[in-house]
């Protein structure tokens, strides 16, 4: 028999994946540190760990969709993140994208209730 919990649980982890990606380029509009936007996604009822999001920002780096910069003027130093010219090129497709498919998905999700 088919254990639906874990099936679920994979199914939400697939569909969190692209989603954490929008995300955190659409925060990263101002510049902040990792621990600042773990707090605010989770704030906004979005969980994340610090070590799914610090590899997320890394390629998103390596990517060219998003740039660090250390500051040091602090006690204690703080690597802040924050989206280049390319990353809002994606964002703003991306966001298109998502919008015209997440009203879609939910009206079919919608029609299949009825």
């Amino acid at each position: 028999m088919m254990d639906c919990d874990e099936v679920v649980s994979g199914l939400i982890l697939e569909l969190r994946r692209g989603t954490l990606i929008l995300l955190v380029l659409n925060q990263l509009q101002k510049p902040m540190y990792g621990y600042n936007l773990v707090k605010e996604l989770q704030d906004h009822g979005i969980p994340m760990e610090a070590n799914t999001l610090y590899p997320l920002m890394r390629r998103l780096e390596s990517q060219g969709l998003l740039r660090s910069e250390w500051e040091t003027s602090e006690s204690k130093p703080r690597k802040y993140y924050s989206i280049t010219e390319d990353g809002r090129c994606v964002l703003l497709r991306a966001k298109e994208n998502w919008r015209t498919f997440s009203e879609n998905v939910n009206k079919l999700l919608d029609a299949g209730e009825k």
